[in-house]
């Protein structure tokens, strides 16, 4: 454990808000369903409905609060959005039907995706040289913090009772309020001064919108082992049902231990696009793996499964660390926050699409599908270096001080 802490004072201080912060959110993510169909009495479409509606208003929270905590500071900012989230839960302890359950339920998601962009500027501050690496510290402490929430979750989905559902859900909000009460504690980092040129330059940044839009694109594989590989072992192979847990479990671990080593190799824009071209085909030779599983006899179908988690939480590694790197270098300093929650927006369509894109493909087509998105996968993977350079050689041209305009 002390390998995964960053040294000390305010970004181990950062890091320990984070943990609290996502194991409250790993007990939301474990228990909500069930507390909304269980306990608040909602049907199941209804619930689908909501968190969709939720999943797309979030999208748009990351650049203003990333703007806000370029401008005005962003201890404060991003202490907003933990107020905002405790609020959140709070509010889906009360909520009694499918309106205020989709009110709170999308304040929580807006929360969830404007904190790293709020936060952006912090992990900017405190990780000095090496912004990058701290940001893969706190990938693995968010993970540790879902993983530990889902562990604490299990008691209350053991119970099944609205008691437990609401002492979970309100434990949540607990968390969200100490973590707002911690992250006060940092030292305050100055706002920014506003460089030459438009507000939103983020949104005219030609090149690093395409960077965004590939590394959504990737972000899509977020959602292989979560929702495609369930239903897939279920219904085209022999691996026993006890496999599901154990997929997340071995890319939990994996992130956890090594996503901080694998961030500390990358360290330059052209070894972030080649951690991204790798990513791809990482990712395309898990699915190829992940297809071959049907009709596979028991004991070749689990070492298929345990070969392509191991093959695709490797790219994953890649694929974040390359874009903390790409997403960091390539902005300007006063507008960091501004470009995290752009870059952000690109992996919340990717995750927000991926069940739907995935099964389409991976469940309904079959083995054929698996391999269609591999392929993209890899084609994407192959695209981004080509785009890094164009982001370079825009920034490189005599006289340009801000990145080349739409």
């Amino acid at each position: 454990m002390p390998a995964l802490l960053p040294r000390g004072g305010p970004p181990r201080l950062l890091a320990v808000a984070t943990l609290v912060t996502m194991t409250g959110y790993g007990v939301y993510l474990t228990a909500g369903v069930l507390y909304f169909t269980r306990a608040v009495h909602l049907p199941a479409g209804q619930v689908g409905a909501g968190l969709t509606i939720a999943g797309a208003v979030s999208l748009a929270a990351g650049i203003p609060f990333g703007h806000l905590a370029d401008r005005h500071g962003a201890r404060t900012v991003y202490a907003l959005t933990l107020v905002l989230g405790a609020i959140s839960m709070t509010g889906l302890c009360l909520a009694r039907d499918f309106w205020s359950f989709v009110a709170f339920a999308s304040l929580g998601a807006a929360a969830q995706t404007a904190g790293p962009a709020a936060r952006s500027p912090l992990v900017q501050e405190y990780g000095g040289d090496r912004p990058a690496e701290f940001r893969g510290y706190l990938r693995s402490v968010t993970n540790l913090g879902i993983a530990l929430g889902a562990l604490l979750a299990g008691w209350g989905v053991a119970a099944d009772t609205r008691n437990a559902y609401l002492l979970l859900i309100g434990g949540s909000a607990v968390s969200y309020a100490a973590s707002t009460a911690i992250v006060l504690f940092l030292p305050a980092v100055p706002p920014r001064p506003a460089g030459a040129g438009p507000r939103w330059i983020a949104l005219r940044d030609r090149p690093y919108l395409v960077l965004t839009l590939l590394d959504g694109v990737l972000a899509i594989q977020y959602r292989v082992l979560t929702a495609a590989v369930p239903l897939w072992l279920v219904a085209r192979t022999t691996a026993p049902n006890w496999t599901i847990s154990g997929v997340m479990v071995v890319n939990t671990v994996i992130v956890v231990f090594f996503q901080v080593r694998a961030s500390r190799r990358i360290d330059t824009t052209r070894a972030g696009a080649v951690a991204f071209r790798r990513a791809g085909f990482a990712f395309f030779a898990a699915c190829v793996g992940i297809a071959a599983m049907a009709g596979a006899p028991t004991w070749l179908a689990l070492v298929l499964l345990l070969a392509a988690v191991i093959v695709h939480t490797i790219g994953e590694l890649w694929q974040a660390a390359g874009g903390f790197e790409l997403s960091f270098t390539l902005a300007p300093p006063h507008a960091v926050g501004q470009y995290q929650g752009l870059f952000g927006m690109g992996l919340g369509l990717g995750v927000t699409l991926g069940p739907a894109v995935l099964i389409a493909l991976c469940i309904t087509w079959g083995t054929p599908g698996w391999l269609v998105i591999g392929g993209v996968f890899a084609a994407t993977g192959l695209a981004v270096p080509a785009v890094v350079r164009w982001a370079e050689h825009d920034r490189s041209r005599p006289g340009v001080v801000e990145p080349q305009v739409a």
